[in-house]
């Protein structure tokens, strides 16, 4: 992490700017570095000069002589300057950290003293943007620069810009006000836009106001890179203290820049998990206002909208104002497109053998499936429970175990006793259920039953608690009676949803922890390709790759395309997967393969018929 390059790890660069906050300590500006590391920034800057090539000789003898405000700051510059063999120091400290060491360079001889340091970059500091003397000796590095454009006229900007142009110089802007503390009214973020428009490079913001929004606002609107003066305390003497970040407000900047980024997102609209079960709950769908005959055209009178939205969309209801019921419709009742109009939907061409579609207890011959090879029974909480009468179907069989009851989570994980004993209960209910209701009501032996692991936490990651968590898990297997069924762990996405929020899976993500847990436990798996991609792009994983990792252990198949590192469940074709890539490994693979689109069973199962339709071009 220590020689990562500029700019590789976020859309934007955070640089705290130590400055001479040090006061001339070098113990100080190792605390600096220190604080900068702790917040989360990616890199911390300081100040390097030599007096005498920075000033004229006569100011430096005697800066009472001259005007109030040079007379001050190189009064002050006198007293915070670190030696050579400090900043080298200093330089050696900071490459033991998590944070990039950069520098402004603010004469000749002082670049060539940081050269010998090896910088990824320089910052020129916004006094010099127009000095071509020290721009030249920069240029003749070879590093990237970055150019702060403070106390500078729209034409100083431009010339500046063709000067670097013409020596092919790599670089990037900073919108930059120099007064300490800048006004808000003063701060113009919108010239960011400008700059970026009218130079095409990279175009950042250096900030001198007080508080963190700006700076925040400044990520939103596409800052590359971001500066922010930052000190011990802003009760120490120095310019550049009082327009600065204590510890606390550094760490806080670098936390919402990051949630800044992460709110950024794509330009793709997808409905989340979160979202799904709130627009089920609180959203509406057409239900019947009064009884409705088979046979009789249906009128607005006889129709209203209610929740939940178990039924046919409220956007729909010119639609079936006017249709003829195809059956009896009791008030109060969400009305289905079967209860409007015969079955005239879409006909799909699938060529997908094992194909299986996600049923429940309630809905199994409520829907045309399309004719799949493999019902999957997502069973929850209150199913286990529950008396059934179903039919015997010439159908494979898969079974979903619930992920929650009520809104407790089922964790085989738990390192609690009593959590974990509370899902090894569950678990054992849905293998009871399976075996004496569902089994001999189908063509399937011994059917497979998809277990999710737990292992979930609710404010971050515990990457560290992977080893206990499947530790847990393995004492959980032990403990159940698994004759007549094959128990299938499924691979976990990195942010599910649960009731009460987004919340954090642990365990069953990575490639190489689920194959050694398969190889310890003579386990196979539930390889779900939507949650796998999620996880491929929170770690930053290739998916291809990690679908070859587990394709030796995979006996049962979940398909959905995904969308960012949370947006599971979408249409094959419509997310980011290349399935052409993922799935070429299970080109031989003869077991079920189940498409399991959120909301596939909408309008007769469109979901997951279309999804297999396109399925069928890779498998």
């Amino acid at each position: 992490m220590g020689d990562r390059s500029i700019g590789d790890d976020h859309p934007t660069y955070v640089i705290a700017e130590a400055g001479v906050n040090h006061n001339g300590s070098l113990q100080r500006a190792k605390r600096l570095v220190d604080i900068a590391e702790e917040a989360g920034a990616d890199a911390v800057k300081f100040q390097k000069r030599k007096l005498r090539d920075t000033y004229l000789d006569s100011v430096v003898d005697n800066p009472s002589r001259s005007e109030m405000g040079v007379e001050y700051t190189l009064s002050n510059l006198k007293q915070v300057t670190l030696t050579d063999g400090q900043f080298r120091e200093l330089a050696a400290y900071t490459r033991k950290s998590d944070v990039r060491f950069l520098c402004s360079p603010w004469d000749e001889d002082s670049v060539s003293f940081l050269e010998e340091l090896d910088l990824p970059a320089y910052k020129v500091g916004s006094p010099d943007m127009t000095n071509f003397v020290l721009l030249e000796r920069l240029i003749e590095t070879g590093k990237p620069l970055l150019v702060s454009t403070g106390m500078s006229e729209p034409d100083e900007i431009r010339r500046t810009v063709e000067f670097l142009d013409d020596h092919d110089a790599e670089f990037a802007l900073l919108h930059c006000r120099s007064t300490y503390p800048a006004p808000y009214h003063n701060l113009n973020l919108s010239y960011i836009d400008e700059l970026r428009d009218q130079y095409d490079v990279p175009v950042g913001y250096s900030g001198h106001e007080r508080g963190i929004a700006v700076t925040t606002a400044a990520v939103a609107i596409g800052a590359a890179v971001v500066e922010r003066h930052f000190t011990v305390s802003r009760d120490l003497d120095g310019p550049d203290h009082a327009a600065s970040l204590e510890p606390g407000g550094l760490e806080k900047q670098v936390r919402d820049i990051r949630n800044v980024e992460a709110s950024m997102g794509e330009p793709l609209r997808y409905l989340t998990r979160g979202e799904y079960n709130n627009r089920r709950s609180l959203g509406k769908c057409l239900v019947a206002a009064e009884p409705i005959r088979a046979g009789e055209t249906i009128a607005r009178e006889d129709v209203t909208a209610k929740s939940p939205a178990k039924g046919i969309s409220p956007q729909e209801l010119y639609t079936v104002i006017g249709s003829d019921a195809t059956r009896d419709v009791s008030p109060e009742t969400p009305i289905q497109w079967e209860d409007v109009r015969e079955a005239d939907h879409d006909t799909y061409r699938i060529d997908l053998d094992r194909w299986g579609v996600v049923v429940r207890f309630s809905d199994i011959d409520d829907h045309d499936w399309g004719d799949p090879d493999v019902f999957e029974f997502r069973v929850n909480g209150a199913d286990k429970d529950a008396t059934f009468e179903l039919e015997e179907y010439d159908k494979g069989l898969g079974v979903h175990a619930p992920e929650q009851v009520g809104h407790d989570l089922v964790d085989p994980s738990a390192s609690d006793p009593t959590t974990r004993g509370a899902a090894v209960e569950v678990i054992q209910d849905v293998i009871d259920l399976t075996r004496e209701e569902l089994t001999p009501r189908f063509r399937t032996e011994e059917p497979p039953i998809v277990v999710h692991p737990g292992g979930v936490t609710r404010d971050h990651m515990q990457l560290d608690s992977v080893p206990e968590r499947n530790e847990a898990l393995e004492r959980s297997l032990e403990e159940l009676d698994t004759d007549g069924v094959q128990l299938l762990m499924e691979n976990m996405p990195p942010l599910p949803w649960i009731y009460g929020g987004q919340q954090y899976h642990n365990n069953f993500m990575a490639a190489d922890e689920i194959a050694a847990f398969c190889e310890r436990n003579d386990m196979k798996i539930c390889y779900d390709t939507s949650h796998a991609k999620l996880w491929c792009n929170y770690a930053d994983v290739d998916l291809a790759d990690h679908a070859r990792a587990l394709r030796p252990y995979t006996a049962y198949l979940h398909v959905a395309d995904a969308i960012g590192v949370d947006g599971e469940g979408i249409q094959i074709g419509d997310g980011e997967i290349d399935f052409e890539r993922v799935l070429e490994p299970f080109a031989d693979f003869d077991g079920p393969v189940i498409t399991e689109i959120w909301r596939g069973h909408e309008r007769r199962g469109e979901g997951f018929k279309m999804g297999a339709e396109r399925l069928s071009e890779f498998l």
